[in-house]
């Protein structure tokens, strides 16, 4: 099972989870635990290979192949452990396809989604570095990799915090781990097209920083076709926005949360 930490709430019986990214770890949420904690039950995941699901004991019970079904199932595992039975979900980056995925297969356990840094479609920037990534991956050390990737996501100076946050988080990971999602990452289009092309009935909030020009144009033309769906766009921000804009974020997503 993955690891994790609860924040029980004396007065209520809504839960939120965090999801985080790729190479992040459950410690990206740092900002939002406080506030979200005063309002609801709060679960902070690691998914596998990442912060404290990282270590051999862990590993040994994940099977080799890494697909959304089964990130998602672990997050399910969790919850039915815990008798969670629906949650409100908030991703980040990667995590907001693990987030869909489960919404997929369980959506009666799922009460809304929050979207930041959502990814819905890789363009041809993004294909190409990632391909290039592939030929570099056996002779690049994997840390220096993720530095690149890094750089090419977030890469203005106001990005600098997200950035260096998640650098600092990938170094738990191991090589291999690294690799497996690398190469999951790959190969996410055909899950994405399905994504932007059949909608969920779930209410979704995409909430993107205005800089995040990767993943921003494609989020947009999704919220026009999407009747479930809302975007709020922050100014000056890049892809991590709950780090980048905290205080924002907080507030519009609370915001949201309270009208459940």
């Amino acid at each position: 099972m993955l690891s994790y930490t609860k924040y029980i709430h004396e007065n209520s019986d809504i839960w939120v989870t965090f999801v985080h990214g790729a190479g992040g770890s459950s410690t990206i949420w740092h900002k939002q635990v406080k506030e979200f904690r005063k309002r609801f039950n709060v679960l902070l995941l690691d998914l596998r290979g990442h912060g404290d699901s990282v270590t051999s004991n862990f590993l040994e019970n994940f099977s080799d192949t890494y697909t959304f079904d089964s990130l998602s199932e672990d997050i399910i595992e969790v919850i039915n452990y815990e008798k969670i039975k629906q949650s409100h979900f908030i991703g980040i980056s990667l995590g907001t396809i693990i987030i869909r995925t489960l919404a997929e297969k369980y959506p009666e356990r799922v009460l809304s989604m929050v979207m930041g840094g959502a990814i819905m479609k890789l363009g041809f920037k993004s294909r190409l570095v990632l391909g290039l990534g592939m030929k570099l991956k056996k002779i690049m050390p994997y840390d220096k990799l993720y530095n690149v990737l890094t750089f090419f996501i977030m890469p203005y100076k106001n990005h600098k915090e997200s950035r260096l946050l998640y650098i600092k988080e990938s170094k738990k990971i191991y090589k291999e781990e690294f690799l497996k999602w690398f190469s999951l990452a790959v190969e996410i289009n055909p899950l994405l097209r399905f994504f932007r092309s059949v909608e969920i009935k779930i209410p979704t909030l995409y909430i993107m920083g205005e800089e995040d020009y990767l993943f921003l144009p494609s989020i947009r033309k999704v919220v026009e076709k999407h009747t479930a769906s809302n975007l709020f766009v922050v100014e000056d921000c890049g892809h991590v926005v709950n780090v980048e804009q905290p205080k924002l974020y907080n507030n519009m997503v609370l915001g949201y949360l309270a009208g459940f």
